[in-house]
């Protein structure tokens, strides 16, 4: 009987509601009786009697899945959960700020970015001679549009297209009729404008000429100037002038830049015009400020239409003095009434005036209003053309707090009249040790205006020329043919022998065009000189230009590191390209004179017993190793080396002044990035 009433316990403590459930184990007796909230005040108290304690103990709670929100709470207060949870949360708002602070720091010590003007070559064009479209014998701008793909194949991101204005076409269209419209000779505005898409499509940037001094004298300038028009009267520079007969009293000495008077009587206004060119190319007058402003305008026109550049042309004859005073000549005793050649006077009345910095700076203002965007910055090139005053050359790069052009072109290396070591080595130390700090150099051996390389110099060294462009610091140009070594035409007969269609291919007229003439005769090299054929050499001249953009492209030392000369005789030409950090260095070794042997340990002591020929103008001896207590070379040879070396050159005492450096930069190979503060 005792046994019964212990077993019938249990049941009755849970019919009663003695056991509470707590949500862990489901309590069968429940499903289908309610509970009587009140009958555990009326179970006797001996009921208790002989049970077990423990039995009677709540539960442990336990975490599980799934848990409602308020036995979550019980757990998310006590001390083991809350301290980790606001550990993790500190670190993660410590990490938060780390990273904020690193980025910060990397932007802070970052260099600055090379813009498109100074990460790739320019390739200049001349338009006429490019490439013909529509068989007439001239190129035009469908032509360049067609031929994009060779600018991409050479590693170049930038054309430089000369005046394309619609022009009488004298002086080869530098007087433009209007600058709002294109020469029919090489297209429409439409043609322009598909050009440019197709240009930016590639990735590829548009640089063009504006040739602000003067205008054709066809313009409507002009012929509203001649008769006196409204504000037009004064656009062009006018001076009353007397005319006896044939003879002309004219108000100075002052000589054009082709020779002869710069004045010219017009007979619709009987005044004498001013001209520093051709008598079909009257002077702007810039004192004008209307005539300032119609520039800026234009200016904006073709940024409006997406052009992202200018080279500025004659830009030092903008301004000539007021008080017309007789230049001083040259020769003091010659007889004044003798003079006509541009040479024979000091150009100090007519040149470099006082305010014409100011104009220019104001051109380079109206091109910052479109700089703006990111990745748009518009660059600007001016045609300084100081032949024998660097310092008034330097002049064009602005100040450091007024900025002018980007860069003046640099002649120097076109205007050698002899090719040696020496000589190369003074243009370039010449520029070098002038160019205002933090300023970006640039450097041309061609251009529309000079003797093609090989026709200067000869064949042979066409290939150790663009070695010594493509490895120099800065921006190289390069004039449209010289990556094949194109030739002068040979001929009494040719004006502008320079200018000879390019020369594409093996077929009638070097894939130039396919009617049956052209404006210039094609060079007779064009069957072994041309693109096609020199695309399947790989000892080309176009295939080591290719490499050697390739090369400056893709090496840090050569994209902007430190230059150093090293070493400079009658024959060779020796510096090294180097960037802090980065224990790989590269030295230029460019004959341009006769054979040579030198010992380069013996010049730069740290200097590794061997190196690797990297490239050579010679193409079996890429990949070779070279004693550089030894290093030979033949005329015309250039050869680009690599070592190592944990001292480089631009550290040693005995080398501070001959190493430059315009964007410095530190590599960090640890992080492998750069850095500014080494």
């Amino acid at each position: 009987m005792g046994d019964e009433e212990a077993k019938s316990l249990p049941m009755e403590l849970s019919e009663k509601g003695g056991v509470e459930n707590n949500g862990f184990v489901q309590n069968e007796a429940f499903d289908d009786k309610e509970t009587d909230t009140n009958s555990q005040e009326e179970m006797p108290k001996t009921c208790i009697i002989g049970v077990n304690p423990e039995a009677t103990e709540e539960p442990v709670l336990e975490p599980y899945a799934g848990m409602p929100k308020e036995i979550l709470l019980k757990f998310s207060s006590q001390a083991r959960y809350r301290v980790t949870r606001e550990i993790l949360f500190w670190l993660i708002i410590t990490a938060a700020v780390v990273l904020v602070c690193a980025t910060i720091a990397i932007i802070a010590l970052s260099p600055k970015c090379l813009d498109w003007w100074q990460a790739s070559p320019i390739y200049q064009i001349y338009p006429r001679s490019f490439k013909d479209s529509d068989m007439d014998g001239n190129g035009d701008l469908k032509g360049i549009q067609e031929k994009l793909d060779h600018i991409v194949n050479l590693n170049i991101k930038t054309i430089w297209i000369t005046s394309f204005y619609k022009s009488p076409l004298k002086d080869l269209g530098y007087g433009a009729e209007d600058f709002y419209d294109i020469d029919p000779m090489f297209g429409s505005m439409s043609d322009f404008e598909n050009l440019l898409a197709a240009v930016h499509d590639r990735g590829l940037k548009v640089i063009m000429d504006l040739i602000p001094n003067h205008t054709s004298d066809k313009h409507q300038w002009f012929q509203l100037s001649r008769n006196r028009t409204g504000k037009y009267t004064d656009y062009y520079i006018w001076q009353d002038c007397m005319q006896a007969g044939a003879a002309i009293a004219v108000p100075n000495n002052w000589v054009s830049v082709y020779g002869n008077s710069s004045w010219q009587f017009d007979d619709v206004r009987k005044q004498c015009y001013f001209h520093q060119f051709g008598k079909e190319q009257p002077d702007l007058n810039f004192r004008n400020l209307a005539v300032q402003q119609e520039i800026r305008d234009i200016i904006k026109f073709w940024l409006g239409k997406g052009v992202d550049g200018f080279s500025f042309v004659a830009v030092k004859f903008l301004l000539e003095a007021t008080h017309l005073r007789n230049e001083p000549q040259v020769n003091k005793s010659q007889n004044s009434e003798s003079i006509t050649a541009y040479s024979e006077l000091y150009h100090d009345y007519t040149t470099t005036q006082v305010g014409m910095h100011d104009i220019i700076r104001s051109f380079r203002e109206t091109m910052d209003h479109y700089s703006s965007e990111p990745g748009r910055y518009r660059f600007m090139g001016s045609d300084g053309d100081e032949k024998e005053d660097i310092g008034a050359t330097m002049m064009y790069y602005g100040t450091t707090f007024v900025q002018e052009a980007d860069f003046p072109f640099n002649f120097y290396l076109i205007n050698m009249n002899n090719l040696s070591g020496n000589s190369i080595f003074e243009a370039v130390n010449l520029w070098m040790q002038n160019m205002p700090k933090g300023k970006w150099p640039n450097w041309a051996v061609g251009s529309p205006n000079a003797a093609r390389i090989s026709s200067r110099f000869g064949k042979e060294y066409v290939s150790v020329i663009n070695m010594l462009l493509l490895t120099l610091p800065g921006t190289p140009i390069t004039y449209y043919g010289e990556e094949i070594g194109m030739e002068n035409i040979a001929s009494e007969n040719v004006t502008f022998p320079e200018k000879s269609p390019m020369q594409w291919d093996s077929q009638v007229n070097a894939g130039f065009t396919e009617g049956t003439n052209t404006w210039l005769p094609v060079n007779p090299d064009y069957q072994s000189v041309n693109v096609e054929v020199q695309m399947t050499w790989s000892n080309s001249t176009l295939s080591l230009y290719r490499e050697l953009t390739s090369l400056r492209n893709n090496e840090l030392p050569i994209h902007r590191g430190w230059m150093c000369y090293v070493w400079n005789d009658s024959n060779v030409f020796v510096y090294v390209r180097e960037l802090d950090g980065l224990d790989r260095v590269f030295m230029m070794v460019l004959n341009f004179g006769q054979d040579s042997t030198i010992d380069m340990q013996a010049i730069v002591p740290s200097l590794p017993s061997v190196a690797t020929i990297r490239l050579s103008t010679n193409f079996s001896n890429t990949g070779k190793a070279v004693n550089t207590n030894t290093i030979k070379t033949e005329a015309g040879e250039g050869l680009v080396l690599e070592y190592k070396t944990g001292k480089p050159v631009h550290t040693m005492e005995a080398f501070q002044d001959n190493c430059f450096v315009a964007e410095k930069a530190c590599y960090s190979s640890a992080f492998n990035l750069l850095y500014v503060n080494c």
